[in-house]
């Protein structure tokens, strides 16, 4: 998707990648206005903000274009934040420093690892990106925040760097004038989103480029991509691309719409503008980025010289440049340590990222209309509005009618903002089964089950996974035998949640063994009342009884309670573990969620550093997680057919591993806690429930990144 999640954010891209792959001049870049994006027209800008920046950026890393643009544009950034702030007076006013940066005429350097001593004398020198020729220079001043100065004002030499793409300098200031001081304006923060956005674009090429590498190389007769050690690499590489994509999307959002971030046209003095800093949502989201952004890129350019073996280690190959440019980023942008940490501290303290989508004009008379439903809603009396929520669509909104209301991503979103406190009731499993029952099911099937499906007289478990299959599960062997009005269903199934309590079961038999693995397989529902249905419940790890074996003995069901055709039940089969997959993704079990672990903290004396840069890692990949379910809302609205599986299948993976993480974590700060006691035991099942974490691996590898199936 990239960072951008619009069409016209992918145009942007691609058309960025087109003029990176003609040229990498420094005055084309200006030329077409990239350099500008960011900046109010009024300083010779292209006003957009820092995520349509952040959208070229990624393109430009992609490319791995070399040249002066990011210190270019970071200090542009600067000098129009908030207000804009920059330097008034003196030979060159403010308004021509950014007009100079936005069309090429004038390049910058940026230091950001250190702070100068603001008075004169030798102060020693701190490191910066860019080139010692450079026009201007950014850099820390002790006690007085940042100030823009003139290449006559410092001393600058060449430094080396392990980047060989991009200079580094060495930088002493000679005098800092007064009129060239910003105070306290977000260089760091602003470095961590756009430095992010260029890691993101190395590691979208890294990720690429050992696909690819994977699907032709061959080893022991077989494409390289065929063994799960290489295409599990690949798929978790993708995996933490994308977490880093949606942190740097939502912490260049969060600048953009930070209150008085002040990219207007209006030009006043820095005197004016100092202590203009950031709430502290946004402070989190940018620490977020600050974390998962840089670090992202150093891991799969990493994987991408493993992928690729001897030769990716070489300078035959330019794995290593992408290489020394994700570790150049993640050095400028700083420590992912301390970071974590200032995400702690947010976090603990209370401070919370909404992850709410913008919503076009529309939405407003959209609005009303919800709304008002939803009050009608809040007068009746608990049953009667459970039986209106079946009668009126609004359980399952995006279904067709008569069992949805045939909401549209835009009237799907608003319900859910709406509906919040109606509490509507949770299907379990039949939020898997009823989509696949209206698609595929007939009339009469979908009279029978449905209306008591959405009231709760019916509780569904799925008869799918088999102990000899349980991940394959078109490896199934319950067989279904052809018998007068119907079949005979005779086989066992196992890990079914909530059985013993269940009416009806949706169930995978194999109607035709003769015929192709996938073929042959037909879906039923079974009345769990059956004779010959016996339901055994397994005692798991943390003492609880949710999981069952089921026996089928030789169970009637009749042709009517057939789902869909028969022998085509894979078909429908997909399309119900579609919806599951998707479910799983959106939660990730009760009380094993980042919030939960701010919460305990809060509640305990000062942990140690460690532990606090480990909460911090934790919380940003909560959060992460967040901001993927939004940006799929925000594609789904953009686009109604985007295809979010791709997507669900890295949150999935995400979410059980995190919830896992949050587990252990919290137990070894309370392992005296019941319910951390719990989580810990009750989380291990997250790996493997609804397609296990190396499942969820290879659907990511080969799905969506074309990976050869293992024969």
């Amino acid at each position: 998707m990239g960072i951008g999640t619009t069409e016209e954010h992918q145009a942007l891209a691609d058309s960025v990648r087109g003029l990176a792959t003609r040229t990498t001049e420094h005055a084309a870049l200006a030329g077409q206005g990239i350099l500008g994006l960011h900046l109010p027209e009024g300083c010779g800008g292209q006003g957009y903000g820092l995520l349509e920046l952040c959208v070229a950026l990624e393109a430009l890393g992609e490319r791995r274009v070399p040249g002066p643009y990011l210190p270019a544009v970071l200090t542009s950034a600067t000098l129009t934040w908030p207000g804009p702030a920059h330097p008034t007076g003196g030979a060159v006013g403010g308004a021509s420093l950014i007009a100079g940066l936005a069309d090429g005429s004038m390049t910058a350097a940026v230091a950001l690892t250190a702070v100068l001593p603001a008075g004169g004398g030798d102060p020693g020198r701190v490191l910066a990106l860019g080139s010692p020729e450079a026009d201007l220079f950014l850099l820390p001043v002790d006690g007085r925040g940042w100030a823009v100065l003139d290449r006559a004002d410092v001393a600058a030499e060449p430094a080396d760097g392990v980047d060989l793409d991009r200079p580094l300098c060495s930088v002493a200031a000679r005098a800092v004038p007064a009129d060239r001081v910003l105070g306290e304006v977000p260089v760091r923060e602003l470095a961590a989103v756009l430095l992010g956005a260029d890691a993101c674009g190395v590691a979208a090429w890294a990720v690429r480029t050992a696909a690819g590498h994977a699907k032709v190389r061959e080893q022991f007769g077989r494409p390289i991509g065929q063994f799960q050690g290489v295409k599990h690499r690949v798929a978790a590489a993708l995996v933490t691309l994308e977490q880093a994509r949606a942190a740097v999307w939502d912490a260049a959002r969060a600048l953009d719409t930070a209150p008085g971030d002040g990219l207007g046209d209006e030009v006043r003095p820095a005197a004016d503008v100092a202590g203009g800093g950031l709430g502290d949502e946004v402070k989190l989201a940018v620490a977020v980025a600050g974390v998962l952004g840089t670090e992202a890129a150093v891991r799969c350019a990493a994987d991408a010289i493993q992928v690729l073996g001897g030769i990716g280690y070489t300078f035959e190959h330019d794995a290593h440049r992408y290489y020394r440019r994700a570790l150049s980023d993640r050095m400028l942008a700083g420590d992912p340590g301390p970071w974590a940490e200032e995400v702690a501290g947010l976090a603990v303290a209370g401070v919370r990222r909404a992850m709410e989508p913008d919503l076009p004009e529309e939405a407003a008379a959209v609005r009303d209309v919800i709304r008002a439903e939803a009050e009608s809603l809040r007068a009746e009396e608990p049953p009667a509005r459970l039986g209106r929520f079946a009668r009126e669509g609004w359980i399952m909104p995006y279904l067709s009618r008569p069992w949805g209301r045939d909401a549209s991503p835009l009237e799907q979103v608003i319900i859910h903002q709406e509906f919040r406190d109606l509490e509507r009731p949770n299907l379990g499993i039949a939020a898997w089964a009823v989509p696949s029952i209206v698609r595929y099911g007939t009339r009469e099937q979908q009279e029978r089950f449905l209306p008591k499906t959405f009231t709760g007289e019916i509780v569904w478990c799925q008869l799918f996974s088999e102990p000899g299959a349980g991940s394959d599960l078109a490896g199934l062997a319950t067989k279904a035998t052809r018998v007068e009005g119907g079949w005979s269903l005779t086989g066992q199934k196992i890990w079914t949640s909530l059985a013993q309590y269940a009416h009806w079961g949706i169930c995978l038999a194999r109607t035709s063994p003769e015929k192709a693995k996938h073929n042959g397989i037909t879906y039923f529902l079974v009345d769990m009342a059956s004779p010959g249905v016996t339901v055994r419940p397994l005692k798991e790890i943390n003492g609880d009884e949710v999981f069952n074996e089921v026996f089928l003995d030789d169970v009637f069901v009749p042709d009517d309670l057939v789902v869909g055709a028969v022998d085509e039940g894979w078909r429908v089969a997909r399309d119900t573990l579609s919806h599951e997959r998707v479910a799983l993704g959106d939660s990730w079990g009760p009380g094993s969620q980042h919030t939960d672990m701010a919460e305990l903290i809060a509640t305990l004396p000062p942990v140690r550093q460690s532990q606090r840069e480990q909460a911090g890692r934790l919380w940003a990949e909560g959060q992460a997680i967040s901001a993927l379910g939004l940006r799929v809302t925000l594609s789904k609205l953009s686009d109604s057919r985007a295809d979010a599986a791709t997507a669900s299948s890295v949150r999935k993976l995400l979410g059980m591993r995190h919830a896992q993480a949050i587990s252990e974590f919290c137990w070894s700060l309370a392992p005296a806690s019941r319910h951390w006691n719990r989580m810990i035991l009750a989380t291990r099942a997250f790996t493997i429930g609804g397609g296990t974490t190396e499942v969820q691996l290879n659907i990511i590898a080969e799905r969506a990144l074309g990976l050869p199936r293992d024969p």
